[in-house]
């Protein structure tokens, strides 16, 4: 079988320092990526930290009755959504993907609204389960229960982008868990026969709830299907800000010169329980999850950037203050927000005017010319 293919930069030609301004040394350190972008990064990162944060705090405090969280992931989720265009790519999340939501510009009392199910909730008004992103302002494509069927909805943003002779790609998180349904394979036979702009985005925390890797799957890495349908596939270091986004800018330059789709693994961490229901520490070695705590994306991408002196000590204090009075002012809206009206439950769920239950009466074949 053949081996999934992992991330190989060739070094650059070395370049004097008389060549290159500090600020251009560190951009290039980075992947290109320049430092005004790279605190957006951070910050997008830290935000969906410390709103996740705050929604377990809503859950224990018996207001929000569930939560699920990206804590552990961000690095990810920041790193693929800043390698893409968001004036004209489409995004599919899954319901771990808060950082990549916020990172398109969901608010903080967006999400408290969603947790708390109360009115002005942008997801769906509040009729949904927290976690089921969708906007067609931010081109986030909502998202059905079942596990891993956002693929099949993410190849058809794909098609339909092709078919209008779009340049835009469509990206699709998944959990390594999801890559075992049957929905995702057909997405990936279906986007590679196409040659679609799309790319299949998995996060691989090594857990599916509570289900290790080993019992998923009888390989190790999930990027090796890619060989089965033709198209490259790449394992990432999903803490790896800076690396995730050269392997995803270079997967959506190839979807916009008509290449078809990319597999990008991105090998992550989970950092909390599956969901509020849960408590991994009845399936999970403590010591398996001290160790990945260490490892978290957050502190290691603001370490990185403190020692590249793309910020401060000083400046990640204010960044912090900041985005709790916002998220305080957030949390607090969202507690005022009234509950959606019950006669608006069935709004945009089933079609207005519709028959009374008296037109329903009768043989459905009379007016077909069937016999009664």
């Amino acid at each position: 079988m053949a081996e999934a293919k992992t991330r190989v930069r060739e070094a650059e030609p070395a370049v004097t320092s008389k060549a290159l301004d500090g600020a251009r040394r560190r951009a290039a350190a980075a992947g290109g990526v320049d430092e005004a972008t790279q605190r957006a990064m951070y910050r997008a990162m830290l935000m969906a930290r410390m709103t996740d944060e705050r929604c377990w705090l809503l859950n224990r405090g018996g207001k929000a009755p569930f939560v699920i969280s990206c804590q552990g992931q961000e690095g990810a989720q920041v790193g693929s959504v800043f390698a893409l265009d968001r004036e004209q790519d489409w995004f599919v999340p899954y319901y771990r993907d808060l950082a990549v939501v916020m990172a398109l510009g969901m608010t903080p009392e967006d999400i408290f609204k969603s947790v708390m199910g109360r009115a002005g909730e942008p997801n769906s008004g509040a009729r949904q389960m927290p976690s089921h992103f969708g906007s067609r302002k931010l081109r986030i494509v909502s998202q059905g229960s079942s596990v891993a069927t956002q693929c099949l909805h993410a190849v058809g943003t794909a098609l339909a982008s092709k078919i209008r002779g779009e340049k835009a790609v469509s990206i699709c998180y998944v959990g390594e868990g999801g890559t075992s349904q049957g929905d995702f394979h057909e997405a990936l036979n279906f986007a590679s026969v196409h040659r679609l702009p799309v790319i299949m985005f998995v996060e691989n925390n090594q857990y599916a709830i509570s289900v290790p890797q080993d019992l998923q799957m009888a390989v190790q890495d999930v990027a090796i299907r890619a060989a089965g349908y033709g198209i490259p596939g790449f394992v990432v270091d999903g803490q790896d800000v800076f690396e995730v986004h050269r392997l995803t800018s270079d997967a959506a330059a190839r979807a916009r010169a008509g290449e078809g789709p990319t597999l990008i693994e991105a090998k992550t961490h989970r950092l909390t329980s599956h969901s509020s229901d849960d408590d991994q520490r009845v399936y999970r070695p403590a010591e398996e999850i001290k160790q990945e705590a260490s490892e978290d994306a957050v502190p290691r991408f603001r370490n990185q950037l403190l020692k590249a002196g793309v910020i401060t000590e000083e400046d990640d204090k204010a960044l912090r203050a900041e985005l709790l009075a916002e998220i305080d002012a957030a949390t607090e809206a969202a507690e005022n927000a009234p509950y959606p009206a019950p006669e608006e439950t069935l709004l945009h769920v089933y079609g207005e005017g519709g028959p009374e239950p008296d037109e329903l009466r009768g043989d459905p074949r009379a007016d077909l010319g069937g016999e009664a």
